[in-house]
């Protein structure tokens, strides 16, 4: 639910140090509630965020949103769409203070043609993303909500806090019917304690 890449976050951390031209690669901080990258817009940076957890998101036409997932230290965004040269696919926002990588275009790309460890990086991260991806929708399919709401609870418990429209969001459900899950596990809770 949360995702972290401590090997990437390693590696663009030698390159941050190591770089000649410190305008390559710089620090940036976002505070709570702050869009780092937008939905449709076109990116201007590659980020790999250092600390603070954001949420990966797409509005749909009808204005819901829907959690894609929550991302940690060592999560790159904005590379897909350099890559494929496109405007934002989701939006990234900030649910806690956040501090990025933020490298720039150029930079990536010339990355992309002359470092192996780079590449290899890439190619575990959309490979983890296809994974992830369809393990959520096939266990979504077979368990109940209760089910994958109460392992939401226990990541909210241990790792970050979590508006319940953002659980809701994750889940693919209503405000309404998350309130209506959550009495029910209560309900559960209480009839097994």
């Amino acid at each position: 639910m949360l995702r972290t890449n401590q090997p990437f976050l390693d590696y663009l951390e030698k390159l941050y140090n190591n770089q000649d031209h410190k305008e390559n690669i710089v620090l940036k901080s976002f505070e709570k509630g702050d869009k780092i990258l937008t939905q449709n817009e076109i990116s201007t940076k590659i980020m790999l965020i250092k600390s603070g957890i954001t949420k990966c998101y797409f509005v749909e036409e009808n204005d819901k949103e829907y959690i894609v997932e929550f991302l940690g230290k060592g999560e790159i965004i904005g590379e897909i769409e350099v890559i494929k040269n496109v405007s934002c696919l989701c939006s990234i926002e900030a649910i806690t203070e956040v501090t990025v990588y933020s490298m720039t275009i150029p930079y990536f790309q010339s990355l992309i043609k002359s470092d192996l460890t780079l590449n290899n990086l890439l190619l575990d991260v959309f490979a983890e993303r296809i994974v992830n991806t369809s393990s959520r929708a096939s266990y979504q399919q077979l368990h109940t909500t209760e089910h994958t709401l109460s392992q939401l609870l226990e990541v909210k418990s241990k790792e970050m806090e979590i508006s319940k429209e953002d659980m809701a969001a994750y889940l693919g459900i209503t405000v309404r019917s998350l309130n209506r899950a959550l009495k029910e596990l209560e309900l559960k809770e209480n009839n097994e304690g």
